[in-house]
């Protein structure tokens, strides 16, 4: 099967082309129309064999992650989705492979109407790389750079369970199978939070998404926005789901429960800020987005991240996100 051949018969999708896409597969370029007015959000992601997932995924699964990364980062800056291109990099045409892996990524973009507009294939070491694109009305787009002391510390969904599962693969960790399910099904098949990034438009102050872990990533957010921020362990310990299966996890220190937690990464969930007095509207928006979020700290002045015990004594240790060159 010739390259052409492969990208006719798995990614070609005959059927009327969605507003936002004047112009699709089959020419040099694709054409996107955002609404009038709208700003184009614009993001990439590269996922590789061996770093980013295992050689034993389910290609179904690998498919959605692949987008699902993608529609992350659209989600952090509170756009709506309008289309992505793909490129893929094959050791060989593997068509049930190949077939399952369109499965997965054309379930996902349907849900978020995201439209599949180009891309590339070739061959070698298995490597997926989109660019997604969305649109924002300007003005309304969710930075790293606007914490302000003060304002609360939230996040979405759970955090840590595909660290749990990570450690399960590398053989470090043993848990029953049905919470190794659980955690396994987090790292491969995450959730975009999409419609909570826009029902948080015009009410967070600043958002990220958490790919390389809940501390790393928040660190950007600081970082941007000249301040520090306290965390409430208390609070963010239960953010591990796998604990509601107490029999799978009491084994583990809560200390290293802590650590999938906070450093864990490949979560993909929004960890965003909002003032005060925004409270109400949080929860409107977690409400209407069908999103649970859990205050978890606070943003303060002082620089650097200060965690608390529930008797507000600062714990020590050392919590290190992921970094592709540490």
């Amino acid at each position: 099967m010739g390259e052409f051949e492969l990208i006719d018969r798995f990614f070609r999708r005959d059927r009327p082309a969605s507003r936002q896409v004047a112009l699709g597969i089959g020419d040099d370029c694709a054409l996107l129309a955002p609404a009038p007015g709208m700003q184009l959000a614009v993001s990439s992601d590269m996922l590789l064999e061996g770093r980013h997932f295992l050689s034993t995924v389910d290609p179904a699964r690998l498919g959605h992650k692949a987008l699902a990364v993608n529609l992350s980062d659209l989600a952090a800056c509170g756009a709506r989705p309008l289309g992505f291109t793909l490129s893929l990099a094959l050791p060989a045409v593997d068509e049930s492979w190949l077939a399952g892996f369109a499965g997965g990524l054309f379930a996902l973009a349907d849900e978020h109407g995201c439209e599949l507009v180009g891309g590339d294939t070739t061959r070698g070491p298995l490597a997926i790389s989109i660019t997604v694109f969305g649109e924002v009305p300007p003005g309304q787009a969710l930075l790293r750079s606007g914490a302000r002391d003060g304002d609360d510390l939230y996040a979405s969904g759970t955090l840590g369970d595909a660290r749990l599962a990570l450690e399960v693969f590398r053989g470090g960790l043993a848990v029953p199978a049905p919470l190794f399910e659980l955690a396994r099904r987090r790292m491969e098949q995450p959730t975009p939070r999409v419609a909570l990034g826009q029902a948080l438009r015009g009410i967070a102050s600043s958002a990220v998404d958490v790919s390389d872990g809940l501390l790393g990533d928040l660190g950007h957010v600081l970082r941007r926005s000249q301040v520090g921020a306290t965390i409430w362990a208390a609070s963010a310990l239960p953010l591990l789901a796998a604990r509601e299966q107490a029999d799978g996890v009491a084994g583990l220190p809560e200390a290293t429960q802590l650590e999938f937690v906070l450093a864990g990464g490949d979560d993909y969930e929004l960890v965003f800020t909002a003032p005060a007095a925004q409270r109400e509207a949080v929860a409107a928006a977690a409400a209407a987005s069908a999103t649970p979020v859990t205050r978890i700290g606070r943003i303060e002045a002082q620089p650097g991240v200060r965690l608390l015990d529930g008797e507000d004594r600062e714990l020590r240790g050392r919590f290190a996100s992921f970094d592709h060159f540490a």
